[in-house]
């Protein structure tokens, strides 16, 4: 069969005419003028609803839950049985399905019994913090690198879990503190920080550094600010990364103080101590970058804002 285009040089068999075309996305031969088909490979890639156990069981799909990193099998395990099917058997099989379904979870490795509970640690934290199912995913491959290299070794658990969830957060632009990260997992920052730092060694992973407007409509949202007041704030960090007020100064800093300023300008009751405790910084540092946007965007003439 010849292709000219994406049409067939076929006549179709129910109205005679030469305006056969082939779809790629369903498999089909179609005739343009009056809707025939004339064949179709196309392979059904879909759920196959049939069920082996109970004709009356509503779940009839074999393909089950896709893998996931953040389960320590990968969400491949089995279970020997149900408690409610122990009734079916006779009292010496009922016995031994017992003493089965005892020992399943005991015959487990150190390393799955060591990953079970990392992964569960890693749920806990991700579900207080927030945190999306791809930054999980990520985090949970991390570890996984990290006890296959035995990067664990000589650390705690904890602290290598949290460095996996704080780098896997800053590589998807997803802005978590280290003082959240912290507080979250009970383990020092300085600990953590020396997780981060290893793991993106050891596994080549290669992070850029955050940006203040990454932490702007977070700050935003701790400190209760209103919509007007962040577009305001978005626009004043534009400024002054044109002017190079940003350079070398702490992204946290300049998206707390120019979220600071523009609840000024929009006459919002926020302190610099409200704006500091949103951001989890000092007042100083509120207070230096403040005063470096109030000089260099003249803030005084612009918005009448009092020094």
């Amino acid at each position: 069969m010849k292709v000219v285009s994406n049409k067939l040089a076929v006549k179709c068999p129910s109205c005679g005419n030469y305006s056969v075309v082939y779809d790629k996305t369903t498999g089909e031969s179609v005739c343009q003028k009056c809707g025939y088909v004339l064949e179709s490979d196309q392979i059904d890639y879909g759920r196959e609803w049939r069920s082996f156990e109970d004709e009356r069981d509503d779940n009839k799909g074999r393909m089950g839950s896709p893998l996931s990193y953040a389960k320590y099998d990968k969400g491949t395990s089995t279970v020997i049985g149900k408690a409610s099917e122990s009734i079916k058997l006779s009292h010496s099989n009922r016995k031994t399905f017992y003493k089965l379904r005892k020992w399943q979870p005991r015959i487990s490795t150190a390393f799955e019994r060591n990953l079970k509970f990392a992964l569960t640690e890693l749920r806990h934290a991700s579900n207080r913090l927030h945190v999306s199912a791809i930054v999980q995913e990520e985090a949970a491959k991390m570890y996984r690198e990290a006890i296959n290299r035995r990067l664990v070794r000589g650390r705690s658990m904890e602290s290598v879990v949290a460095g996996a969830l704080y780098a896997a957060a800053r590589k998807h632009n997803r802005p978590i503190t280290l003082d959240e990260i912290s507080d979250t997992f009970g383990v020092e920052r300085k600990e953590i920080g020396k997780a981060y730092r290893l793991l993106c060694r050891e596994l080549g992973i290669k992070i850029l550094p955050t940006a203040p407007s990454d932490y702007i409509y977070k700050f935003a949202s701790e400190l209760g600010a209103s919509n007007k007041t962040v577009a305001d704030a978005v626009k004043l960090l534009k400024e002054a990364e044109d002017k190079g007020l940003t350079s070398g100064k702490g992204p946290m800093g300049i998206a707390a103080a120019v979220l600071y300023v523009a609840t000024l300008i929009n006459k919002e009751k926020k302190t610099q101590r409200d704006a500091a405790r949103a951001a989890g910084i000092t007042e100083v540092t509120i207070r230096n970058r403040y005063k470096e946007l109030y000089k260099a965007l003249n803030l005084r003439e612009r918005f009448k804002i009092e020094d």
